[in-house]
């Protein structure tokens, strides 16, 4: 039977401890109490973060508890009253059953990237716009959110700056989700256009190529909340924004807006060009749609925020943080799949090629970069390329892509191995008897405790049929035999294949304290004996004592 089986099928049973227990004895590592801070250590470990909106009763109990100890630690009883609420995530979290189990090895990898792209020097500030140009080239950040809500942040991933092109296809999928894909692209095409982001140039049925490109972007943008006014519409997409970024901040910048505003006589003229070809809604306010569309550009966000409204259309629409359903399926797959083909700019087709992920670039010098059912990642850096992208996002993006499997096509059944960071490394996920039986052997309670909360049948026997506790027992482990005994209730007098018990190996070899402790649990199992069996253990027993 599968051990997740048998760990669900035995907890029924009574045999096994609570998840609350499990965690306990996990994270306690042998103490009778867990210090409050330890705890919040070991889940930051798992790439959870204390003010994640999920973990929200845990910790405001765990405020609470704190408060009542004199020492800011928890018992057993205490500890299960803070986490009882949140425990299926926080067993996940521990178990390493998230999309990314080894974290902490994943997070080093990319601090490392981080670093390699930091080193760049090239490209320009953006100064078209004066408050882009405000920006020093040094600033450079990256923050990652996985669908489980698992987060890494590096550099400056605090500091706001303005969405600009990377809100396109964010509207899009807004303006699909409201409409459905028929509507939206009796307006807009679906394919790369081949020209410059700003070109007045439409496609053969004299609509814009796609809605990644300023035409496409504003056409899309006078798609939503038709026929309310300006205040309203944008109320209606800020509360779309702050859905997708698990209400982490989503700002506004007045003066980018204006700015915009007085520097965009391309936009204008790409916006009267619409107009002329009939290429919008009936009855649209054309510069009233404008000037949605630039304050559209001006939201702001930081690093963090953005990646978590990566992470949100990695996660099919559903918010990895909330647990909130933001936008359709239907929607995020059409906004990944125009990110994948027209996102980068002029660079879209290298991007697609090198990289083989969907994202988007902005102007600030942001990469909305997602990698779908894993994570969403935001990587900013003012200084752009000659294409408008930029370099250290670029760097960054085609350098995690020759290290970890994350290109759409490098999953294909026979194509070279690269890290997949989404299968475990290491023993965590061997649930091998050779494991158990040597960490029992070494004396590590440490692993046996992960070994239990990972649902391992702590009852499995080797060749000879023994088990982790014959093994205990021999080596005189006491830690070890009370963890079992007492934590996971494995049988006390299992048979190796020669008759012996846990009790004849500690006796052999002269434990005494293991046979003490073994004594009591074997009067218990004292009914499943047979009498010989009795008289032999008491017997020696007798010689030992």
């Amino acid at each position: 039977m599968h051990c997740e089986d048998v760990f669900h099928r035995r907890r029924k049973a009574g045999i096994l401890p609570s998840l609350e227990d499990l965690l306990f004895y996990t994270i306690a590592e042998g103490q009778e109490k867990i210090p409050a801070h330890k705890f919040t250590t070991a889940l930051k470990a798992t790439g959870l973060r204390t003010g994640d909106p999920r973990l929200k009763e845990c910790m405001e109990m765990l405020k609470v508890t704190v408060k009542t100890t004199s020492d800011g630690a928890l018992d057993r009883h205490l500890f299960k009253k803070c986490v009882q609420s949140n425990i299926v995530l926080l067993t996940q979290a521990f178990r390493k059953k998230f999309v990314i189990p080894d974290f902490q090895s994943f997070c080093g990898h990319m601090d490392d990237l981080f670093e390699n792209a930091r080193n760049l020097s090239g490209g320009q500030v953006a100064d078209y716009i004066p408050q882009l140009a405000r920006f020093s080239p040094d600033l450079w950040a990256v923050s990652l959110c996985t669908v489980d809500g698992q987060r890494h942040t590096v550099g400056d991933t605090k500091v706001p700056f303005c969405l600009q092109s990377c809100v396109k296809p964010l509207k899009y999928a807004i303006a699909v989700h409201d409409h459905g894909t028929e509507y939206v692209h009796r307006f807009i095409g679906k394919e790369p256009s081949g020209l410059r982001f700003n070109k007045l140039f439409l496609n053969e049925e004299d609509k814009p190529h796609n809605p990644m490109v300023n035409a496409g972007a504003i056409v899309c943008t006078s798609l939503i909340k038709q026929g309310a006014s300006n205040a309203e519409k944008f109320d209606y997409v800020m509360n779309f924004m702050n859905k997708l970024a698990g209400n982490e901040y989503v700002g506004f910048s007045n003066a980018t807006f204006q700015s915009e505003r007085e520097s965009g006589d391309r936009n204008f003229a790409i916006g009267y060009y619409l107009k002329e070809k009939k290429c919008f809604p009936e009855g649209t306010d054309m510069t009233s749609i404008l000037d949605f569309y630039f304050q559209l550009c001006s939201i702001e966000v930081t690093c963090e925020s953005a990646s978590v409204m990566a992470a949100t259309l990695a996660n099919g629409g559903f918010c990895p943080i909330t647990g909130e359903r933001v936008l359709n399926p239907e929607a995020v797959r059409n906004t990944l799949s125009l990110m994948h083909s027209c996102g980068m700019y002029d660079f879209s087709g290298q991007f697609a090629f090198h990289v083989g992920l969907p994202a988007k670039s902005g102007v600030a010098g942001g990469i909305l970069l997602v990698v779908p059912n894993v994570m969403g990642i935001m990587c900013w850096s003012p200084p752009l390329d000659k294409l408008g992208n930029s370099v250290r996002g670029i760097q960054f993006c085609t350098d995690l892509v020759s290290l970890c499997n994350f290109h759409n096509y490098d999953n294909m059944r026979h194509f070279a191995k690269k890290l997949d960071p989404r299968r475990e490394g290491g023993d965590q996920r061997v649930k091998s008897v050779i494991n158990l039986l040597f960490a029992a052997y070494t004396g590590d309670v440490s692993a046996l405790r992960r070994f239990a909360l990972s649902s391992m049948d702590m009852e499995q026997r080797d060749y000879d049929s023994r088990t982790a506790l014959h093994v205990a027992a021999a080596e005189g482990h006491t830690e070890v035999v009370r963890f079992l005994l007492e934590a996971c209730k494995v049988n006390p007098v299992p048979k190796d294949r020669w008759g012996n018990t846990p009790m004849d190996e500690a006796v052999h070899f002269g434990h005494h304290d293991v046979v003490t402790i073994l004594r009591d649990y074997h009067t218990q199992y004292s009914p499943q004996e047979t009498p010989d069996d009795k008289q032999s253990a008491e017997k020696n027993l007798d010689g030992l004592l």
